[in-house]
């Protein structure tokens, strides 16, 4: 067989360019209303206090993308007055470069103790709360505790969850970036698949046409053929495409730390009514999951209501195979999965600005796996897609 579309990759990287309208970067003043909103939240827990890590986190509120690592760096927001944050001091150059806001640097050597910095700003604030970002490695925490034995250590989720999952307008604006890069990707994905393709070769052009896209390139990325379709994250070998396999791709790219996830299932060649009876299923789950969303309703309730679509099928019930085996979504913004989720369990209102994937997948145990994902954001009266649903067993839309 050719390519479903007949194309070659050459050709298609070839005809795409970086993205003509990108959305603006976040600025200065987002993220000093996004300080503003963590201090009312640390008021109402009690901290006077809060530490941000390395990662996400740190990255949201102060706009510096840094990595984790056995080196402490971090932001301590007090209550009032200006972030402090710890630095390696052979790394100022960098961090300077890369900081996002203003604040007071502290730097430690190498033979230093950064958790000393860190109990000297609590004694001089008078702080005796410290809102711990739970992100943060247990070697840092367990450091601070120990120089700051005065001071009590509270879980900053409820502080730092609170100002994440709530997207503003210019986060709703580079994840919608973000997704529909994805999307022409896996458009023109499908195009190059021909029988006897590899799952790596189609890996390496679905980084390379994210990269063509102005993308970082691919954030991750799946490609499952046939059987593997029916293991959620795929096997540990390289597939080789066959005519009337089930194709499974799920990937995601970057647009100024924010991200994307989609997934397209769909047919090569005949692959039998059962199949197709499946994938009509998984449709109907994903659309009753985003007809399920109004704000003030439980997250755990979206869960349910693609639950109940494969449960009157007779698939299931819970997590029994055949069925659903994982939760039908997660929350996503600078991080791929983040708070809150959509599953039983998980009690959080939804609120306008969250963002969600919905991908309720079908496994039939060692046959074949139907997954679908798309994500939406929650408004004032329901859901709006980031994308459009695929159509089509034999259409990506």
């Amino acid at each position: 067989m050719t390519g479903i579309g007949g194309s070659t990759a050459a050709a298609e990287l070839g005809a795409l360019h970086p993205w003509a309208t990108p959305a603006p970067a976040i600025t200065r003043d987002e993220r000093r209303a996004r300080i503003d909103r963590a201090r009312t939240l640390m008021a109402g827990a009690g901290a006077d206090m809060l530490i941000v890590g390395a990662g996400a986190s740190l990255r949201y509120f102060a706009g510096l993308a840094w990595g984790a690592t056995e080196r402490l760096v971090a932001m301590l927001l007090p209550i009032a007055g200006d972030p402090i944050f710890i630095c390696p001091a052979f790394e100022l150059g960098s961090f300077e470069a890369g900081i996002g806001i203003d604040g007071d640097v502290r730097l430690w050597e190498e033979d230093e103790r950064p958790s000393a910095l860190v109990a000297d700003a609590l004694r001089a604030a008078n702080a005796t709360t410290l809102a711990i970002d739970p992100a943060l490695a247990f070697l840092f925490v367990d450091r601070i505790r120990r120089d700051a034995p005065h001071v009590t250590l509270i879980d900053a989720s409820p502080v730092i969850d609170g100002c994440r999952m709530i997207k503003s307008p210019a986060e709703l604006a580079l994840l919608s970036q973000a997704k529909a890069m994805t999307l022409e990707v896996h458009r023109r994905t499908a195009r190059i698949l021909n029988e006897g393709i590899r799952a790596s070769e189609v890996i390496r052009f679905i980084d390379a046409a994210h990269r063509a896209l102005g993308s970082t390139g691919s954030t991750f990325c799946a490609v499952q053929f046939g059987r593997s379709t029916a293991f959620p994250h795929g096997l540990p070998q390289d597939d080789i495409l066959r005519d009337g396999d089930l194709v499974l791709v799920d990937t995601g790219c970057l647009a100024d730390g924010y991200h994307s996830d989609i997934t397209r299932t769909y047919a090569f060649g005949d692959v039998g009514d059962d199949i197709r009876a499946i994938w009509t299923i998984e449709h109907e789950a994903q659309a009753a999951a985003f007809d399920a969303v109004r704000p003030g309703e439980p997250c755990e309730a979206v869960d349910a209501a693609a639950r109940r679509v494969l449960e009157r099928a007779g698939l299931g019930p819970d997590y029994r195979l055949p069925g659903l085996p994982h939760r039908t979504g997660h929350g996503i913004g600078l991080s791929i999965h983040e708070p809150a989720y959509l599953v039983r369990g998980d009690t959080t209102p939804l609120a306008p600005g969250m963002c969600f994937s919905n991908e309720p997948m079908i496994v039939v145990p060692d046959r074949f796996g139907v997954r679908l994902e798309d994500h939406f954001h929650v408004t004032e009266t329901g859901a709006a897609w980031f994308t459009a649903p695929q159509p089509a067993i034999d259409d990506l839309g």
